[in-house]
C-alpha cells in the first residue's frame, strides 16, 4: 500500500519505519535538518520495536497520491499541515494520530472530502537527532470509530495491523480522555527538565501530578464522558482513582512509571521545549481547562500547569522541583 505520513517526528517517524519494514511504500514529510538526514541516510529506528533503517521518500509536502494518509504532526500544526497537502489527500482516508480532544473536529474541517479516522499512539517514542527515532516503550495504536460508519476505521486497522499492533475501539472519545489522563505525565517534565521517571519518583511532584489527573477525571465524568479501557486503565479503575484519597491515588503515577521502564523518557512536551519549539500543552492540560469551562467549572491544577509550561517556553529556564511545589 502507498502511505503518506505527514510529520515524520517521534511518532510519525516510528510508524513510517515500521510500515516500510512491513512492505509498504511510504513517503514522509519533514523539514530542515531532519529532512536532509532522512534523504541522505534514510530513517533510522531503534528501541523497543527493534532496529531498522527504513528507505523512505522524504519531502516537505506529499508528492504522490497515497491510498492512506497518516497525520502525526503536533496538534497545533495539524490543520496547516492538512491544508498544505490538501490536493494530494483529497478523497483519501486520513488517520489523525494526535494527543488532546480536538483532533477529529479540526481535521474534518480542514479536509471535508476525506474520511477522517482517529488514532492514538500508546507507545513512547523520542526524536533523538535528525533522521533517528527511538521507541522507549512498546505499545499499540488505537484506531477509533468516528460517527456511525465504522468502515474507514476498519480499513485503516487492516492496513496497519501487520506493521504495528493496532486496536479498533468503538468509543474513541472515551479513549481520547483515557489517553489524556496518561498524557498528564508530560507537563511536569517540561517544567522541570527532568525525565518522566524522575518526576514521578519525586513525592511532592508526584502529588501534583496525581492532583492534575484526578481533576481531569472529575471534569470528564461531569462532562458525561465514558472513559474507555486503554493501556491497562479501565473505567472502573479510573473511577476508583478519582474517588480515592490523594495519597492512595499516587499509585497510578507509580504504575505508569513502572510501565515506562528504566530508559529515561522525557515526554513529548519536554522534547519540544528542548528543541525550542512550541509545545502541545494547550491541547493537553489546556484541553482539560476548556472542558471545565464548557460545563461551568474550573480546573485550577491544570490551569497552573499550562501557565508554568508557557513560562518555561518563554524563558528557556527550567524550574527546580521546590520552586514548582511553591507555585502550588
Amino acid at each position: 500500500m502507498r502511505v503518506g505520513v505527514v510529520g515524520a517526528g517521534a511518532v510519525g517517524g516510528a510508524i513510517a519505519a515500521l510500515l516500510v519494514r512491513a512492505g509498504h511504500e511510504v513517503e514522509v514529510t519533514a523539514r530542515g535538518d531532519h529532512l536532509e538526514a532522512i534523504r541522505e541516510h534514510s530513517l533510522r529506528l531503534t528501541g523497543a520495536f527493534g532496529d531498522y533503517v527504513a528507505d523512505v521518500e522524504a519531502n516537505e509536502l506529499l508528492t504522490r497520491g497515497p491510498e492512506l494518509v497518516i497525520v502525526t504532526t503536533k496538534a497545533q500544526d495539524a490543520v496547516e499541515a492538512i491544508r498544505d497537502n490538501q490536493l494530494i489527500m483529497r478523497n483519501t482516508p486520513v488517520l489523525v494520530i494526535q494527543n488532546g480532544l480536538d483532533s477529529i473536529a479540526n481535521a474534518q474541517a480542514a479536509a471535508p472530502r476525506s474520511d477522517i479516522v482517529g488514532g492514538l499512539a500508546v507507545f513512547a517514542s523520542s526524536y533523538l537527532s535528525p533522521g533517528e527515532i527511538r521507541v522507549t516503550t512498546a505499545g499499540p495504536l488505537y484506531v477509533g470509530v468516528v460517527g456511525e460508519d465504522d468502515v474507514p476505521a476498519r480499513y485503516v486497522t487492516r492496513a496497519l495491523t501487520e506493521a504495528i499492533p493496532t486496536v479498533l475501539t468503538q468509543n474513541f472519545v472515551g479513549a481520547q480522555w483515557t489517553k489524556l489522563l496518561v498524557n498528564q505525565v508530560n507537563a511536569l517534565p517540561a517544567i522541570t527538565g527532568l525525565s518522566t521517571q524522575d518526576v514521578i519518583s519525586n513525592r511532592p511532584l508526584r502529588r501534583i501530578m496525581t492532583a492534575s489527573m484526578r481533576e481531569q477525571v472529575r471534569i470528564g465524568r461531569k462532562s458525561r464522558v465514558r472513559f474507555a479501557a486503554l493501556q491497562g486503565l479501565g473505567p472502573r479503575g479510573i473511577g476508583l482513582f478519582a474517588a480515592a484519597p490523594l495519597a492512595l491515588g499516587q499509585l497510578l503515577p507509580l504504575l505508569l512509571r513502572a510501565g515506562i521502564g528504566k530508559t529515561p523518557n522525557p515526554g513529548s512536551t519536554l522534547q519540544s521545549v528542548r528543541r525550542g519549539q512550541p509545545t502541545e500543552i494547550d491541547f493537553l492540560n489546556g484541553a482539560v481547562v476548556r472542558a471545565a469551562q464548557r460545563i461551568g467549572r474550573t480546573a485550577p491544577v491544570n490551569t497552573q500547569l499550562v501557565e508554568l509550561v508557557h513560562e518555561v517556553e518563554k524563558s528557556g529556564v527550567f524550574l527546580a522541583p521546590d520552586e514548582v511545589v511553591a507555585r502550588f
